[in-house]
């Protein structure tokens, strides 16, 4: 009888744990069923769930970047500038045994250095361009005073001597806009410069005064048996990288300013650097550009002869573009 009245009790007891557990299941679910609205209860706006958890405002419109004019297709140029500087031929460290001093002014006043450039624009804001320009000059120097050897020839002091010289630079640069970033509708752009360029100037000199025959009439001829020449002619030339800054501000659909400065220089070897700074203004598809330039050039001071020089102006310029 006892046995069985514990029986009894030990089922009693298990039977109340199992519908408390039941309970604390059945209020639990009653707990997370309360904290979801209902379907035709929305979550009001801002809102993840009923206690106001504020969600992330959504982000700003995206501005699109505004292309002004030039910035898009690609452009012809033809410009022109007049410089009137003159380089100067000298001896370098290479040189030896000269009789007569080797530093002389190339006479003459340059003429028009014509020039012509071409480009076209690459991705958003950026542009590829290739540039070219030329200018030579000749004078007379009525006499050396201390003589001058240049190249292969000697000329004794009092020689009447001419001079003559051509200038050519060349270069390809990519210009990649830098700041700022994204331009969206900003009217100020700043790029810097990747450039290599070539440089090359040819100078000559002669005595047209001194006698090319004897008294005879017969030619006079040098110690080789060839007829004499008191021609001296000679080339430098170079290709280097340029790294600068550009600059490009848009005062409406029409005017643009623009400047651009790059250069480098290799210790005792050779240098460049030039720049330039314009207004330009635009009618449809044709451009008029005016402005003022710089170039300036050294080439290596290491071999028998160098030059170097410093060209400025003012120029002006037409430039077509495809849009």
């Amino acid at each position: 009888m006892v046995e069985n009245f514990v029986l009894i009790e030990d089922y009693v007891k298990s039977l109340r744990n199992s519908l408390l557990c039941l309970g604390l299941l059945c209020l639990a679910g009653m707990a997370q069923d309360s904290n979801t609205p209902p379907a035709d209860h929305p979550l009001p706006p801002g809102s993840t769930t009923l206690h106001n958890i504020q969600a992330p405002p959504p982000p700003p419109p995206r501005i699109p970047d505004v292309r002004q004019p030039g910035e898009t297709g690609w452009w012809f140029e033809v410009d022109a500038w007049l410089p009137t500087q003159q380089p100067i031929l000298n001896a370098g460290h290479g040189a030896s045994g000269f009789t007569y001093p080797s530093y002389v002014q190339m006479q003459g006043t340059p003429t028009l250095a014509d020039g012509a450039e071409a480009g076209v624009a690459l991705g958003l804001h950026n542009a590829l361009r290739f540039s070219y320009w030329t200018t030579r000059a000749s004078g007379d120097i009525p006499s050396v005073p201390n003589g001058l050897e240049v190249w292969s020839q000697s000329y004794t002091p009092g020689t009447y001597v001419s001079t003559n010289y051509q200038l050519m630079n060349a270069k390809i640069s990519f210009d990649y806009l830098s700041w700022p970033y994204p331009v969206e509708a900003r009217h100020f752009r700043l790029k810097t410069l990747w450039q290599v360029q070539f440089t090359s100037i040819r100078t000559g000199f002669d005595a047209p005064q001194l006698p090319l025959v004897n008294s005879a009439g017969a030619p006079i001829l040098d110690a080789s048996g060839n007829p004499i020449s008191y021609a001296g002619l000679g080339t430098r030339w170079f290709i280097s990288p340029e790294f600068g800054l550009g600059g490009s501000y848009y005062k409406g659909r029409h005017l643009r300013f623009d400047f651009n400065a790059a250069g480098f220089a290799f210790p005792h070897r050779d240098t460049v650097w030039d720049g330039d700074a314009s207004a330009n203004l635009r009618f449809g598809h044709v451009e008029l550009r005016a402005g003022f330039k710089a170039f300036h050039f050294k080439t290596s001071p290491e071999s028998t002869f160098f030059v170097h020089g410093t060209d400025s102006a003012a120029f002006v310029g037409v430039r077509w573009h495809s849009q």
